[in-house]
Formats: structure tokens, C-alpha cells, sequence
């Protein structure tokens, strides 16, 4: 099963003409916040039940909250103060002394003792499967290897339990990488590290790259026209993206 991880500006799929109205309309006209979790979860919901959908892919809560972000970001008078990325990232368990038993560190924490809610941060984590970045949606567990190293059991954002995974506290999990606004092109400098999103025809999905060079091209009526060779990591392969395609990481 290939991640689609959703951000922001991903190309969106399978959303069908009614759902986009109804989004135009909600967005218009409630006066909810379009970029909560429940909000999403909810419009989600109802188009997967609803006669339209039947017999295409579902759709998933973060969809939706990508296409009101973007939406918003079309409209920045409207963007409230709360969609704002946070600035900080909480810790996360350090590595304990080696000769901490594997397996008596698996389970989360005792009865009695509070497990910090991390659902509603912002954090990415590489799966092992691909060494591709996906979006946390909770973190499940944590664990101490003999090595002294801590893992921590993640759930990703749009997948269920079947694809947890464990994951190297300090080797792969970081604060969710920023998508770019247009104007942003310009923080953007060769050897920088970038999240691309890679789209081939058997998968969609975010891995890291450099940027090796920069066309800069004067902007339009459709935004950032620059181009940026980025290679990437992973295999060393390079290719030629446009802004929309980048998030950078929040230290930029």
C-alpha cells in the first residue's frame, strides 16, 4: 500500500464537483474553524457516505484539511492566527544507559502514570518500509533498545494500526517540514535541505533532498514560476520541481 501523505499543497485527487461546492460553501458560510481535526474528520465522513462516492477512493480527513489550508493560504485575510505552524517541538525520550533491557522497555508507560497526548503536534516520521516522511498521528508507544536507543511507535495520519511502526527517536522523527507560500521562494538557497514531493506512476510520496541549483524566473499572476534541480537522497537521483512540490525544514 503506497502513503499518499497529504500537505498542503499536494495535487488533490478524487474530490468530485458536488464535494468541492460544499467545501466552498462551508468554508464561506460556517463558522467553525475548516482546519480542525474534528471539522475535517466530520466533512470527510459524510462524503465517504455519501451515493456520490460510491465506487471511488475514499477520502481521507486530511484531504479536506489540505484543500481548506490551501484554499486559505488563496486568501490570506481570512487565514485565522490558529493555523499557525508551532515553533517548538517538545522532547521526546532520551536514550537510556545501555544495558537497558529490550524487552522489558516495549510497553508504554505503567497504570497510574500519564502518557503526554502528542496527537495534535506537529511531527514527521521515515518509515522503515520506504525512508519516505510521513505525518504523525500519535504516538503510541516508546522503548529503550539494548543499545541505549530510544524508539517510539508511531501512527501515521490517514492509516490505520496495520501500519505502525516503530521508529529511531533521533534518527527519524523531526517537526513537520513547512510547505512554501510563493513569496518564500527566496529563503531557498543550493544545498539546502528540502522535503520533495516524488510523484511517479506507482507512487506519491514526500522523501529528502539538496537543492543543487536555482533558475529564477520572474513571478506571475500564477505565483513562483522558479525552477529548482533538487537530488534526492535517498538514491541520488535528480529532478527539476516547481515550489509547490518543496516544504522546507522549520530551522530555514
Amino acid at each position: 500500500m503506497d502513503r499518499l501523505r497529504p500537505r498542503q499543497r499536494m495535487v488533490f485527487v478524487g474530490f468530485t464537483k458536488a464535494e468541492v461546492e460544499k467545501m466552498e460553501k462551508l468554508l464561506e458560510e460556517s463558522k467553525e474553524d475548516p482546519l480542525s481535526k474534528q471539522f475535517c474528520r466530520k466533512i470527510a465522513k459524510s462524503f465517504n457516505c455519501s451515493a456520490g462516492r460510491a465506487g471511488k477512493p475514499i477520502v481521507k480527513w486530511t484531504e479536506v484539511r489540505c484543500w481548506f489550508r490551501s484554499r486559505l493560504q488563496d486568501r490570506p485575510s481570512k487565514v485565522a492566527s490558529s493555523t499557525n505552524l508551532p515553533k517548538t517541538v517538545p522532547e521526546l525520550p532520551e536514550a537510556c544507559p545501555p544495558n537497558k533491557k529490550h524487552e522489558s522497555s516495549q510497553e508504554p508507560r505503567e497504570a497510574g502514570e500519564k502518557t503526554p497526548d502528542l496527537s495534535d503536534l506537529e511531527f514527521e516520521a521515515r518509515s522503515s518500509k520506504d525512508g519516505a516522511w510521513y505525518d504523525v498521528d500519535i504516538f503510541l508507544a516508546h522503548r529503550f533498545l539494548a543499545s541505549g536507543e530510544a524508539e517510539v511507535r508511531v501512527r501515521f495520519v490517514g492509516f490505520g494500526a496495520e501500519e505502525d511502526e516503530w521508529v529511531n527517536v533521533k534518527k527519524a522523527v523531526r517537526e513537520r517540514s513547512i510547505p512554501l507560500e510563493h513569496s518564500d521562494c527566496h529563503k531557498l538557497k543550493v544545498g539546502d535541505l528540502v522535503l520533495c514531493f516524488q510523484e511517479r506512476r506507482d507512487q506519491a510520496i514526500y522523501y529528502d533532498a539538496h537543492i543543487v541549483e536555482i533558475q529564477r524566473r520572474i513571478h506571475d499572476i500564477r505565483g513562483c514560476r522558479c525552477l529548482f534541480l533538487v537530488r534526492y537522497n535517498h538514491d541520488n537521483t535528480e529532478e527539476r520541481v516547481r515550489l509547490r512540490r518543496l516544504c522546507c525544514r522549520p530551522t530555514i
